[in-house]
């Protein structure tokens, strides 16, 4: 029941360390919507409440996703339809709370999901307003793979001070994972994505810090015989959907993405 900040690693599981707690106090002969996740991206936001539903499956407890890109009345509809835990995006959180189709009023429990990623984002100012609308006394829990200087700041801005709860390993790699460094310089870069994606068995995920270096890159490798797709945080979900479904069936190569995408 205490405010708290959870730092650890991706993949130890988090979302179980949020979620199964949360499950466990929800009641489920009361159709009220007991507890908000909010991440920073449409995928994260699916990927939760799909964990989530499966958690709670045998409880019976209802768990909807809402983000942008996404018809909004198909969500309003599935609110109306019921829903325990609301698993969504700042923008369109906001949106339905505005257009009073999201009522937090019997809100328990506020999780931030990669709270670090929101944090350091401009939207952060959304969360903040998404918070403002749930009661004071509703549980705050924030969860991240990497820490912030703003935690710092978390109590100051909804008056509370969090425990902080710290279970980073240091960094280690899987004993089977290989690593290989190439210094390239910028004329290169598309020439060893070009020979590595041609090498039998290679798939890869291409990380950008910013979406201008993402286009050209991906400028390029349009006229080349690379199978590759680009995942950035403007594209239409259909897109973004068919992009990681390629990738994991192998259907493409490389898969471009951009920081906050990835």
């Amino acid at each position: 029941g205490k405010d708290v900040i959870g730092q650890a690693q991706t993949g130890t599981g988090k979302t179980a360390a949020f979620g199964l707690p949360t499950l466990d106090k929800i009641r489920t002969e009361e159709n009220t919507i007991q507890a908000l996740v909010i991440a920073p991206t449409r995928e994260l936001a699916v990927q939760s409440q799909e964990e989530l539903f499966r958690f709670g499956r045998d409880k019976g407890v209802k768990v909807r996703s809402v983000y942008g890109g996404s018809s909004i009345e198909k969500q309003i509809k599935a609110l109306r339809s019921g829903a325990h835990i609301v698993v969504g995006t700042p923008g369109r959180l906001l949106d339905l709370i505005k257009r009073k189709a999201l009522k937090l009023n019997n809100i328990e429990t506020l999780i931030l999901d990669e709270a670090d990623e929101m944090l350091r984002d401009p939207g952060f100012d959304q969360v903040r307003e998404i918070a403002a609308a749930a009661p004071a006394e509703a549980q705050l829990a924030f969860f991240s793979a990497t820490p912030s200087p703003y935690f710092k700041e978390l109590h100051k801005w909804f008056g509370k001070t969090p425990d902080i709860i710290d279970v980073r390993a240091i960094d280690r790699t899987r004993g089977e994972v290989r690593h290989l460094f190439l210094q390239t310089d910028r004329a290169h870069q598309v020439d060893w994505l070009r020979t590595l994606a041609h090498t039998d068995g290679f798939k890869a995920l291409v990380f950008f810090n910013q979406n201008s270096s993402l286009e050209r890159v991906a400028g390029i490798l349009r006229h080349q015989a690379v199978r590759f797709a680009v995942l950035s945080r403007e594209g239409r979900q259909t897109v973004r959907q068919k992009a990681l479904t390629d990738f994991r069936r192998g259907r493409i190569t490389l898969l471009l993405v951009t920081d906050m995408a990835g």
